[in-house]
């Protein structure tokens, strides 16, 4: 163990065992490179962080841009600053008229922890309801609404008042009621291995929540911010959640995450109490500069338009008798095999190879794949084919 190695594992906290542990100097693009100069297509951008690639160039200049003017001033909410103002005007635009009021905070579980907040601050009420099979975050509330409990038994007591359904299940929907102040869903199940909503439950999901005056909240963090082929995943069924929540790849590569609600609801939050919601980084102006960047260069003309047809691509290229299912939408993938095992030997063949696959959480007989949105097709192909190549050396 060189002396790096000994300083990750002994002075930093570790999250599992065996981490994936390869050693990073710098990143372009879809590429990642190690100190002695391997070369490795990052295809899963960090869990869903880089969708415009490592150091895309707008990104950089809005940091450095930024940087000139000023860092942290103020806690959130106190001092009228021009970066995070300029990003609630560019998402709010982009979004339907009843999101229209934005709360920048730090991360994806910190936006649904806000979100859940928000949503018994406005409603009185203090049942949630979530999904099996869901990931939210790994703070005590976003835990609490996840749906893996083996993740969740060492630190309970959680939330109280949650109860778990299934996606796409319409007999379920009969679980919500008057006494529920939210449902929290992702449109896209990442962790559960890609499971996507159906257009008519999330359509029956929404009409449950106007009847008994339910808050519906979406997280995309990990399928919003063109993951999916369009700039969040509700728009493909045409449902509008009441709350949208956001992380991963809203920052570029730093981290911000948000909330978004109508106005008329974020109000709640500044009485009895005020202080309703408060964070010390949330809307940190260099981190809001990328942010706004990202919006800019995810709206560019033809990047979104051409998520569907690299994804077709990858999933042609990666036919293979041994996977039992891919499921995918945009580039968005979990490619399943016959056992975990299985899928351990493929993910270390292809670090081996240079390329990087990676597991998901809670299922895992399946990897995912989930490359920058700005990969090219001749990247695609040499992706692909170390890909296959891995799945073929460890059969």
């Amino acid at each position: 163990m060189n002396f790096s190695e000994a300083t990750f594992y002994n002075k930093l906290a570790q999250t599992t065992p065996f981490p994936y542990k390869i050693s990073i100097e710098r990143a372009e693009g879809v590429f990642l490179y190690s100190p002695e100069g391997k070369r490795y297509f990052d295809m899963i951008s960090g869990i869903g962080v880089s969708n415009v690639g490592h150091r895309h160039p707008v990104i950089i200049g809005a940091i450095q841009q930024q940087l000139d003017k000023h860092l942290h001033v103020m806690v959130y909410g106190e001092f009228i600053q021009d970066a995070s103002n300029t990003l609630a005007e560019k998402l709010t635009a982009k979004l339907p008229a009843s999101l229209n009021c934005v709360y920048l905070v730090n991360s994806g579980t910190e936006a649904n922890e806000g979100a859940l907040k928000l949503a018994k601050r406005v409603t009185g009420r203090t049942e949630i309801i979530s999904m099996q099979k869901s990931y939210h975050g790994s703070t005590h509330g976003s835990l609490s609404v996840s749906g893996n409990e083996y993740k969740k038994q060492a630190y309970r007591p959680l939330l109280p008042d949650v109860r778990h359904i299934r996606l796409n299940h319409f007999e379920d929907l009969q679980f919500i009621s008057s006494r529920t102040a939210c449902v929290i869903v992702e449109p896209i199940q990442g962790d559960a291995g890609v499971r996507i909503a159906t257009q008519e439950w999330l359509q029956a999901l929404r009409k449950k929540c106007d009847d008994h005056c339910v808050l519906l909240i979406f997280d995309e963090i990990q399928c919003g911010m063109g993951r999916t082929g369009k700039l969040f995943a509700f728009e493909h069924y045409g449902v509008v959640p009441d709350i949208l929540t956001i992380g991963k790849a809203f920052g570029g590569g730093l981290p911000i995450g948000a909330f978004v609600a109508d106005q008329r609801l974020m109000k709640t939050l500044t009485y009895d109490p005020p202080l309703g919601h408060i964070t010390t980084f949330g809307g940190n102006p260099v981190c809001a500069a990328a942010a706004g960047a990202v919006l800019d260069v995810l709206t560019q003309p033809g990047l979104l338009e051409a998520v569907e047809a690299k994804g077709k691509l990858m999933e042609s290229l990666l036919q293979h008798p041994e996977i039992i299912e891919i499921r995918r939408i945009g580039l968005m993938f979990a490619i399943d095999f016959a056992n975990a095992e299985r899928v351990n030997r493929i993910v270390e063949k292809g670090k081996e190879k240079g390329v990087i696959c990676y597991w998901f959480l809670s299922h895992p007989h399946s990897f995912r794949l989930a490359p920058p949105l700005t990969i090219t097709e001749e990247e695609i192909k040499e992706a692909c084919a170390l890909i296959v190549e891995a799945i073929n050396e460890t059969a």
